[in-house]
């Protein structure tokens, strides 16, 4: 169920043309703090593509991302950041530990994230004790809690997810759906997921879009 109060996050006509080709086109959309929208399609049809341009990661060709009605090319890529946390599906951490990475984005903005709090960020994502540990003796699925973990100690307004239970076997799959679900409720954030799967996307979303040749081409 979506709050009526809180961050809404758009895009208006957005696009981007690369090398020639149309990757994403004329993509307009609208979500609400509370609420869930997930993005179906077939693989190459544009969706992490969307994703990379909300949170800026690629400039768009034309149209515009939308924060409360403010474009986001007003707003320096840090805060963007902050405000808008990005899971991807092949999540890049970096060297070090666990709890180095999960206090990487506040220390960015000179804040200092307690041990009580990454600990209770890993718990929250069933990764007790995981601080110490050196990402490189990281599972694939281990690696993706931790990216959600990092992105969460941002305390973002909206959470974009690029296929995150895709390294989860079936009972991690069940965790991650249900912590996901709870954050968008408990703290009212904006999520955009994109997902293969369209019964895990009418499971957890409020609305499902589908994207074909770079456009949204309705609801599922």
């Amino acid at each position: 169920m979506a709050y009526d109060r809180g961050l809404t996050l758009g895009t208006d006509a957005l696009t981007r043309v690369a090398d020639g080709r149309t990757i994403v086109r004329a993509a307009t959309l609208e979500a609400r703090a509370g609420s869930m929208v997930a993005l179906v399609g077939p693989s190459g049809s544009g969706k992490s593509s969307l994703l990379r341009l909300i949170n800026r990661l690629d400039e768009p060709t034309g149209g515009r991302v939308l924060l409360d009605g403010r474009d986001y090319r007003e707003i320096a890529p840090r805060e963007l950041r902050r405000r808008v946390g990005m899971v991807m599906q092949r999540p890049y951490l970096f060297p070090g530990t666990v709890a180095d990475n999960v206090r990487f984005g506040p220390a960015q903005r000179g804040l200092t994230v307690s041990d009580a709090e990454v600990d209770g960020l890993l718990a929250r994502v069933d990764l007790a004790g995981f601080g110490a540990r050196g990402v490189d003796r990281l599972s694939g699925g281990e690696a993706q809690r931790v990216s959600i973990a990092r992105a969460l100690a941002n305390g973002p307004e909206a959470l974009l997810l690029d296929e995150p239970t895709s390294a989860l076997d079936e009972g991690r799959v069940e965790f991650v759906e249900r912590l996901v679900g709870e954050m968008v409720r408990e703290r009212g954030l904006v999520c955009l997921m994109v997902t293969h799967d369209r019964e895990q996307a009418r499971r957890m979303a409020d609305r499902v879009l589908r994207m074909a040749d770079g456009e949204l081409v309705g609801e599922d």
